[in-house]
């Protein structure tokens, strides 16, 4: 029999919606209409003005037959459409599916047919690549190729759509009914991986997901109204770790930014007052070792997001000489970007910068709406000791997580085993409870913040005809963080050159994925012949890196 609380107290419209970050900026424009929301070179437009042109967008793709289920693609830079893109495509109940724009026309070619896109936005710096992609795709249903101007664009533009973004926009009804989602289990993004073997993953998120992950965003970094956000992150990357849906529901400002260049970064904290901003450790260090006549007249108090490895004791020390604020973060594609954090415990202002770093270094603890992330044994499924020495696997489980894999049950069954998301990152447990990877069970490199199969770059060494056995792993870099390093043994008889086996990589894949280290030599093995990958690591350091 129900207990008193079931009975006659009925789940209605009038006291349950659905969760969706699609609500922020619909309130954002009803409250603050004329706050600033988007700048990009000279263009200014307010919330009102932004929320007008998104509901435009999503009339537009009905009228083009575009609803619920529907793939809509963009290769975009972080321009104005972008920011748009991410509310006018899933308010039709279409899924959102930002592209890299660093990958190859085939990896392209796949992802456009594996989401069954039914309409492109293109950038014109991206023209050629999305060119010669739509020519690779083996399926044959008709794609709406759609030109994104952009004013900021200095390059020679080439259109290949049939019309042009505001053109399009021109076609919708600028009336256009917000509508929120009936299930928030309903998809609302496409991401895929780069750091699995073959083919990459489809990654489907969630709107539930997506707005507790850009809340829990506010939470982490205690986000005011009106913050002032630069997009040195790329917008294609986990959605831009969930932030576009954040600034709305801070009725903040976009800052957008074509291009991650040292004196675009700071120009723009100083012309606008950038309070907040997102990178991996390139762009951090990039900022650091600019030259201080770069840096006079900053905003002070920046805050900012590292994630993809653990912030060195220089840039902690760079950082704070600049009068920025450092958080690092941590998570994957599967869990919609960071999905924990490293936050600052009282007194770790008093110790040295060594100890801050080695603190500071720690992937930290679960967010704050993420039900659970720790470190289990994944054989017993159990919690490893909390003494930093017991090694384990960083799991994830609750809210922020995705849907699964598009199109892959058994990958989404084998990523969710035991009721946990299985990162793959091999981690230790501290007492204070911060958890630290200690290494990648699938032997990731993560360069630049994007993620290198090791397997897969391998895969291509092999194809040399020179190449008799090979091993990829990280090699660190001050710029990049991470960089692949190659370790190869070549056939009897058998010569090549580290300039030609690079130039052999460069025609088989993505120019971040391309060792920018080859070593020649007999490779270490076990009795059984299995590469000793552990052995490579510790020569991969001091492997003299080439100019790819």
């Amino acid at each position: 029999m129900p207990n008193i609380y079931e009975q006659d107290l009925p789940q209605a419209e009038a006291n349950y919606a659905a969760l969706s970050p699609l609500s922020f900026i619909e309130r954002t424009a009803e409250v603050y209409p004329r706050r600033l929301a988007v700048v990009h070179g000279s263009l200014r437009r307010n919330w009102s003005e932004v929320f007008t042109r998104c509901r435009q967008l999503a009339s537009a793709l009905e009228r083009h037959g575009i609803g619920k289920g529907d793939t809509v693609a963009v290769m975009l830079p972080n321009t104005p459409a972008m920011v748009e893109a991410h509310f006018g495509i899933p308010v039709t109940g279409a899924v959102l599916n930002a592209l890299n724009t660093r990958l190859d026309p085939e990896t392209i070619a796949f992802m456009l047919d594996h989401g069954e896109a039914k309409v492109v936005l293109v950038d014109p710096e991206f023209a050629g690549t999305m060119k010669k992609a739509l020519t690779l795709r083996k399926a044959t249903t008709p794609v709406l190729v759609i030109d994104v101007e952009d004013a900021v664009f200095t390059g020679k533009a080439e259109h290949i759509g049939s019309i042009t973004y505001e053109d399009f926009l021109a076609t919708g009804d600028a009336g256009y009914a917000w509508k929120l989602p009936d299930n928030e289990w309903d998809a609302i993004a496409l991401n895929y991986t780069s750091g699995t073997t073959g083919n990459p993953k489809g990654v489907v998120y969630h709107h539930r997901g997506a707005a507790l992950a850009a809340i829990s965003n506010i939470l982490e970094w205690d986000m005011p109204k009106h913050a002032v956000y630069l997009w040195t992150l790329p917008m294609f990357h986990c959605n831009g770790w969930t932030f576009p849906w954040t600034i709305a529901a801070r009725a903040g400002v976009n800052v957008c930014l074509r291009k991650v260049e040292a004196q675009a970064i700071f120009d723009a904290m100083r012309d606008h007052g950038v309070t907040h901003y997102c990178g991996a450790p390139i762009v951090h260090g990039l900022l650091v070792n600019a030259p201080d006549a770069m840096k006079v007249g900053l905003p002070q108090g920046v805050k900012a997001f590292v994630a993809g490895a653990a912030p060195p004791a220089s840039m902690i020390e760079g950082m704070e000489a600049m009068g920025f604020d450092l958080t690092h973060v941590y998570g994957l594609t599967e869990v919609y970007g960071p999905a924990t954090v490293c936050p600052a415990q009282d007194g770790w202002d008093k110790l040295d910068v060594g100890e801050r770093a080695r603190l500071n270094s720690r992937q930290g603890v679960r967010y704050h709406l993420e039900r659970d992330a720790r470190v289990l044994n994944p054989e017993t499924m159990q919690p490893v000791p909390m003494d930093g020495e017991t090694m384990g696997e960083i799991m994830f489980r609750g809210n922020i997580g995705m849907k699964g894999y598009l199109k892959n049950p058994k990958a989404t069954q084998d990523a969710f085993a035991g009721g946990w998301f299985h990162s793959g990152d091999l981690a230790v447990m501290y007492p204070d409870g911060y958890m630290k990877i200690k290494d990648r069970s699938k032997d990731i490199i993560i360069s630049g913040g994007e993620n290198i199969s090791s397997i897969e770059v391998e895969d291509v060494l092999y194809r040399h005809p020179a190449v008799l056995a090979a091993a990829v792993v990280a090699k660190p870099d001050a710029r990049w963080g991470e960089t692949p390093c190659a370790f190869i043994e070549l056939k009897a008889g058998a010569s090549t050159t580290a300039e030609d086996i690079v130039a052999h990589c460069k025609k088989h894949m993505a120019a971040f994925k391309v060792p920018r280290a080859v070593v020649f030599g007999e490779l270490p093995k076990t009795s059984t012949g299995k590469i000793q990958k552990f052995e490579l690591r510790k020569q991969a350091g001091s492997a003299a890196a080439i100019d790819v």
